[in-house]
């Protein structure tokens, strides 16, 4: 896990997004609004879903069986009316080796999660907790849902500023790959912008106007053929 850990060291989501595109994998992102407590974050790891349901017990108990490195995914449904995590949590989740924790739901404590310093992703914070407690179900520690996706042992999950993907560790590496080339390209094609050659010039966007005048090809299609990144 380590050496696919380094693999996506300097990969953000949008690039490896952009890379399970590509490779026709499923583009499993957060929710629009999941954002870090602190600016800057860069996290990724193996995924220990947790399905919350009122207790942190939960949360412990996906602790026994987690590894140093991987990254706590909790569900709770995307309720907007209670925190789930607080600095406990993520006390005892430093304390275990977890590399961050993704939250389809609130927290709280943010100052106290802010001097903690372990990278958190939510939905925002309230100061509310659960004010009730229901059975945990069968797969708590199995799958967690992420918005619309669902988040198994099997995904590796990364996390920026931009909000949180999930890839099949089977495709992991592959993704890992593409999403370098992508950046790679983005960076060549941003420092000839910054040198005076536009986006368009490097696109070679007039030749693209006449193609898809006369054959009716698109963009994408296009920036294939010149080696472009930008989309996909």
């Amino acid at each position: 896990m380590q050496e696919l850990q380094s693999a996506f060291h300097d990969l953000s989501t949008a690039h490896v997004a952009d890379a399970c595109m590509r490779l026709s994998v499923p583009v499993r992102c957060s929710p629009a609004g999941l954002r870090p407590v602190l600016p800057g974050v860069h996290v990724v790891g193996r995924a220990l879903p947790a399905q919350h349901v009122g207790s942190v017990d939960v949360f412990l108990e996906a602790l026994e069986a987690s590894e140093p490195g991987d990254v706590l995914v909790v569900d709770d449904g995307g309720r907007t009316d209670r925190a789930c995590v607080g600095d406990l949590v993520a006390l005892e989740a430093a304390r275990a080796g977890i590399t961050g924790i993704v939250i389809w739901g609130l927290h709280r404590d943010t100052r106290e999660l802010r001097e903690i310093g372990l990278p958190l992703l939510s939905l925002g914070a309230s100061p509310s907790g659960p004010a009730s407690v229901e059975p945990q179900a069968a797969d708590a520690l199995v799958t967690a849902r992420l918005g619309e996706h669902a988040v198994t042992r099997d995904d590796l999950v990364l996390a920026d500023d931009d909000g949180a993907i999930v890839v099949p560790l089977a495709r992991a590496r592959d993704a890992a790959v593409a999403a370098a080339s992508i950046r790679d390209t983005e960076r060549r094609q941003a420092a000839a912008m910054r040198g005076g050659s536009s986006l368009r010039e490097q696109v070679r966007f007039r030749d693209y106007l006449d193609a898809r005048s006369a054959r009716g090809i698109g963009f994408r299609e296009h920036l294939r053929d010149v080696g472009g990144a930008i989309e996909e």
